[in-house]
């Protein structure tokens, strides 16, 4: 984990092939999308999601020169939970596979989990403590 958050838990990703990815937990796992929230815990969570967005995005800038943006993704197809996913992309990455959703990488990709690198996991870390 890398910091509680209104309405939620950050933590670095279990695959870091694109390094610095994070997810945003909910704190109620009985919250299955964002309309289950009443308007101000909704607000709240997205304002977290926003804070962690930012933190990754300042942390892989400094950390990679490649890097160009991040996806800031809400889906729920999978996990029965809300969760939101802050993927980091980077100049790097597979021409045919760089201005696409990172859900079209290979398979094999989702299989390769790793540590996330220690200097970005608490550069990461150090700016969603920072208010902005």
């Amino acid at each position: 984990m890398l910091a509680r958050l209104p309405e939620s838990f950050a933590v670095i990703g279990d695959v870091q092939w694109l390094p610095g990815y994070c997810v945003l937990l909910t704190d109620d796992v009985r919250v299955t999308r964002l309309s289950d929230l009443p308007r101000v815990r909704r607000l709240a969570f997205l304002e977290s999601m926003e804070r962690l967005g930012a933190a990754v995005e300042q942390a892989c800038a400094e950390h990679d020169p490649a890097f160009l943006r991040i996806n800031l993704e809400i889906l729920g197809n999978t996990d029965p939970y809300l969760h939101a996913h802050i993927w980091p992309r980077y100049e790097w990455e597979p021409a045919g596979l760089r201005r696409m959703p990172v859900w079209l990488y290979p398979p094999a990709r989702w299989k390769e989990p790793g540590p996330a690198p220690d200097a970005l996991r608490a550069a990461i870390t150090a700016r969603i403590a920072v208010p902005r």
